[in-house]
């Protein structure tokens, strides 16, 4: 039987409600956070966190904004987004309090976390890497590629998955191949899959909006899907 149920902690001084996911037992488990796109932790993140739970891990949807605050439109979505582009610091200070309370959470091994994340979870996950946290891997969805002006050049030690639109507007080929360089001064083990004639918010079934370059592929969506859970099973084999 699945059980899920809101989690509350604290991250930089916000309260923050986290959704898990996970089996009626659970013992030892490995645990992917799923970090939210610019809309919040709204439902299709804790849908992903119970689909996490069914293949026998622990489905953790963290909150980055705070008491699960969500957007209802492009405008609200840009203001909710705008405080951790104009401060790449805050990122780290609202996803690291996620990671290490997963940690202590009964019935998770601590030694087995990964996370994935859409567009702007993208990022937060890549950061989360880049700041050193003891996570297996991280899977970016049509995520922002850009490094923190403050990344230092240390290695990351996280397995790096990148699956991407090869159209998308927002991160172009020249964005890509910028983070390719970045992974490889910093001795990362990364991999890019991009997907022809795709472009941003490829795994939303919502997103049609061509004149930001927003559009669904349901091909595309079901690549990156495949691709991740070959790379579960590399990161957590047995």
């Amino acid at each position: 039987m699945l059980h899920t149920k809101e989690i509350e902690y604290q991250a930089g001084g916000v309260n923050c409600r986290g959704f898990i996911a996970y089996q009626e037992t659970i013992s030892n488990k490995p645990c992917v956070l799923i970090a939210h796109d610019w809309s919040g932790r709204s439902q299709p993140f804790c849908d992903k966190a119970k689909e996490i739970a069914e293949m026998g891990m622990v489905g953790f949807a963290i909150d980055m904004y705070g008491d699960a605050k969500t957007g209802q439109s492009t405008e609200e979505n840009q203001a909710l987004l705008a405080p951790f582009t104009a401060n790449r610091n805050l990122v780290a200070e609202r996803i690291l309090p996620a990671y290490k309370m997963v940690t202590t959470l009964p019935g998770i091994d601590s030694t087995k976390i990964a996370a994935i994340g859409y567009c702007f979870g993208g990022l937060t996950v890549l950061d989360l890497a880049r700041i050193g946290a003891d996570v297996k891997g991280v899977v970016s969805f049509h995520g922002l590629l850009t490094a923190p002006e403050s990344t230092r050049c240390e290695k990351i030690r996280a397995k790096i998955l990148v699956l991407h639109g090869y159209d998308d507007p927002m991160v172009p080929p020249a964005q890509v191949q910028q983070f390719a360089s970045e992974m490889t001064l910093r001795k990362a083990d990364w991999q890019v899959h991009m997907y022809g004639h795709t472009k941003h918010s490829f795994t939303n079934k919502n997103a049609d909006n061509p004149s930001m370059g927003l559009k669904y592929s349901e091909l595309a969506n079901h690549r990156s899907w495949e691709s991740t859970k070959l790379f579960f099973k590399e990161l957590f084999p047995g």
